[in-house]
């Protein structure tokens, strides 16, 4: 078998910290007293990254227009809804485990890229406060390209942008819908929940 030398990462979840049940008990306890409940909130307030949310996410709506948006569909005060879009970049701590996988597949010699859901405000600030040239060739964010996964159109632009083939990449992502997606295209794909967890198998792939 052909090992695999293009190794894309998605960023929530993976290299930076995203898990909406415990932000929102944290940021929303008055309505999130555990996480069964912030995963509810979450829900509501999010819609699984569709409606507002989802159109923040492409490109095509402003925070201010996306928090009017959720106050108006749930009722939620504009203050609160405003402070959990502002807590979201300090959320997105930088995971240490996968900072240590992704120095180790460049030591061996691997292309890394990125792809990533995020709105264009956070995707500033992710490349502001961290190093992500050091640690990708390239990469895509969702907002910047009008473009989201798990649609099709954004993996084919990835693969025309970085200059690979879609079955000279593995894919690691948090979201199983987006891990079934890049399958569908012709991408190895390995869902991801820990560095440790993936790394036998990422290893199995590229080693």
């Amino acid at each position: 078998m052909t090992k695999k030398k293009n190794i894309v990462f998605d960023f929530g979840g993976v290299l930076f910290r995203w898990h909406p049940p415990s932000f929102m008990t944290r940021i929303w306890p008055h309505r999130a007293a555990d996480e069964e409940q912030g995963r509810a909130v979450a829900l509501e307030f999010f819609e699984n990254y569709r409606g507002a949310w989802g159109d923040f996410d492409r490109g095509v709506a402003e925070a201010d227009e996306v928090i009017e948006r959720i106050v108006a569909r749930t009722g939620w005060p504009r203050a609160e809804v405003q402070a959990v879009v502002d807590a979201i970049p300090a959320e997105l701590e930088l995971q240490a485990e996968t900072v240590k996988l992704i120095e180790e597949l460049k030591s061996a010699g691997h292309r890394l890229f990125f792809l990533s859901n995020m709105p264009k405000p956070m995707a500033t600030h992710l490349e502001t406060s961290f190093p992500l040239h050091d640690w990708f060739e390239a990469g895509i964010f969702s907002g910047r390209v009008n473009h989201v996964k798990p649609g099709a159109e954004i993996f084919d632009l990835a693969c025309a942008t970085f200059g690979v083939k879609a079955e000279d990449c593995v894919f690691l992502d948090d979201h199983p819908e987006n891990i079934e997606a890049a399958k569908a295209l012709g991408w190895d794909a390995l869902l991801f929940k820990s560095a440790a967890d993936v790394r036998p198998q990422l290893m199995a792939l590229v080693a």
